[in-house]
């Protein structure tokens, strides 16, 4: 009686790759759904694709090809032509023999492929497993494909010679001038203009923001490109590239942020829209810095609709939403937002001024750089190698008769003093500085030089506040919290008796992370009188928390549990982003 042959999952457990408890889970999703296993076992991050399609490649008894070490006879490639490959996913790899073809095919259970392969080359076929994504790139890569023109709503460029874009020629003209480029590097850069090239990268963004990434990053590594996005606030690895396709990665973006692609020795910033095929607008900010393994490219995604969300959507519990109403509509004074980097200030900011925006007001901002436009409101960017700096910048903005100014961030004591004088001769500032809670922001004012009477007579409120990530609709579930996380927020299982916490159990939905989105946890800090006279005369840090506490002010970490408590977050998450904030 003939053997039965082990299937992927079997192997996979096997060679360690998956658990017992995935296997079961994967085989009863497939069993209710009708879904190809491998499928399931990438889409659910168990195995990676080359993983997969190796222990398939085992269960049918057939060769794995690994592209980084298996190299490509051009003249097996020869033998098929291109759209046949392309119609079947197959690249011809090498002759076995004078009568025998090695083809590395997506699917080699595929009989009419098989025949039609042998009919066309003359040659008994050896079928092998590959990656299929990976067979398209090698098919793109080996045959000649046509030279696509950059999207017109990404990047516009007059073609020269050769039908590169100019830019491309002179940087290449440059490049070959210095004795800088190889022919490796030439090729990359011709490369970057072909359509395999614009197709991956265009693939690469448009995914990120499908899945709601905030961040790209394209990682140079020594062996391959490793892909991230930013999504929710924590990395994912969604992709490992061949390292061949690097210098071309990288000079295509290079080219479509309009930056300086001969020059990859120091830092660089650009910026491109695009516009997704539904019609909406984005703006990729992008940066590139060099580093020992080759340029390294973060793109963060700005949605042009993002900050028009409404200030009512950010989060906010309707006491402190009150307390934020009123201050908003002081006619001068400053308003402070607080926290660290991506901790969701820029979002509060704008959508504080778009709620302001109205016809009988003149708002104007200084800001470094612009990220979103609003209509109606007189946006200026800092351009550092012109001298427009924030102080300077402020300073000409009070001669414009502005009633409300956004000054992007208080950085240093001139920024702050003229600050402090625009919002004590009539009118209302916003900024931002860099403090782990709503208190701090007072000493640090103190600590850059501004007097503490200044500071008491014209600071309002400060805001801080920090991004938790949501739990997923579709598989948030009731749970018991652990004794060790109450304690940490200062709360033991009796004083939470009654309530029901919830977590995320993980779907395909949120990426089996149990969440999807986020929202904001605030702090905010009304300066009354007795705030005032704890500034003026200097008083501990402790003391104007313990002032601010009692008059009203939720700390972030009781925002946080007031959200982990009506199920929004959970306390973990709570504990992940405030958890080093004094409460």
């Amino acid at each position: 009686m003939a053997m039965m042959r082990k299937d992927v999952g079997e192997i996979l457990l096997e060679e360690g790759v998956i658990t017992p408890e995935q296997l079961k889970e994967v085989r009863d999703v497939a069993k209710a759904t009708k879904a190809d296993i491998k499928k399931l076992l990438i889409d659910l991050g168990y195995a990676k694709e080359e993983q997969v399609y190796a222990a398939w490649a085992k269960q049918l008894g057939y060769p794995f090809i690994d592209f980084s070490k298996e190299r490509i006879d051009p003249s097996a490639v020869n033998l098929v032509p291109q759209h046949f490959a392309q119609r079947y996913n197959v690249i011809p790899v090498r002759k076995i023999s004078d009568r025998k073809l090695l083809v590395a095919m997506a699917d080699p259970t595929n009989i009419v492929a098989i025949d039609d392969l042998r009919l066309v080359t003359g040659l008994d076929i050896e079928p092998a497993v590959a990656v299929p994504d990976l067979i398209t790139e090698a098919i793109n890569r080996h045959y000649r494909a046509e030279v696509a023109p950059a999207t017109a709503a990404v990047v516009t460029e007059t073609a020269g010679a050769g039908g590169l874009p100019t830019a491309v020629q002179e940087a290449i003209s440059t490049l070959r001038a210095r004795g800088e480029i190889s022919a490796e590097e030439e090729e990359a850069l011709r490369v970057a203009e072909e359509a395999p090239i614009i197709r991956a990268v265009n693939a690469i963004i448009h995914q990120a923001i499908k899945e709601r990434a905030s961040d790209i990053h394209v990682e140079p590594e020594r062996r391959s490109v490793r892909i991230r996005y930013r999504i929710d606030g924590i990395l994912h690895e969604v992709m490992n590239l061949p390292r061949f396709l690097h210098p071309p990665l990288t000079s295509r973006i290079k080219i479509m942020a309009d930056m300086n692609i001969a020059e990859r020795r120091l830092p660089q910033d650009g910026r491109i829209p695009i516009r997704t095929p539904d019609g909406k607008d984005y703006d990729l900010r992008v940066s590139c810095i060099p580093t020992i393994t080759g340029e390294k490219i973060v793109m963060r995604i700005l949605d042009r609709q993002n900050p028009l969300i409404g200030l009512h959507k950010l989060g906010f519990f309707p006491d402190t939403f009150a307390q934020l109403e009123k201050l908003i509509s002081y006619p001068y004074g400053i308003i402070l937002s607080t926290g660290p980097t991506g901790s969701g200030k820029t979002t509060t900011q704008y959508s504080i001024l778009n709620r302001l925006n109205t016809t009988e007001v003149n708002i104007i901002t200084i800001e470094d750089p612009v990220e979103y436009q609003l209509p109606g409101i007189y946006q200026v960017q800092v351009n550092t190698k012109a001298g427009l700096l924030f102080s300077n910048a402020l300073r000409y903005f009070l001669r414009h008769d502005p009633d409300i100014m956004m000054v992007g961030e208080i950085r240093d004591l001139e920024t702050a003093e003229i600050a402090v004088e625009a919002s004590l001769t009539g009118h209302l500032v916003l900024s931002t500085l860099h403090t782990n809670d709503a208190p701090t922001a007072i000493t640090r004012l103190i600590d850059m030089g501004v007097e503490p009477f200044l500071v008491s007579a014209s600071l309002i409120g400060v805001l801080a506040q920090r991004l938790v990530r949501t739990l997923c609709p579709h598989c948030k579930e009731p749970y018991k919290p652990p004794a060790e996380g109450l304690r940490r927020l200062g709360l033991t299982p009796e004083e939470v008796e009654g309530v029901t916490f919830y977590r995320g159990r993980g779907c395909e939905y949120c990426r089996h992370t149990g969440y999807y989105g986020r929202t904001g946890i605030f702090e905010l800090m009304v300066v009354n009188e007795e705030i005032a006279e704890l500034i003026v005369r200097r008083a501990p840090l402790g003391e104007i928390r313990e002032a601010a506490k009692a008059n009203g002010m939720k700390t972030l970490m009781e925002d946080g549990l007031r959200k982990a408590m009506a199920g929004i977050t959970t306390i973990e998450e709570v504990l992940r982003v405030a958890a080093t904030v004094g409460f």
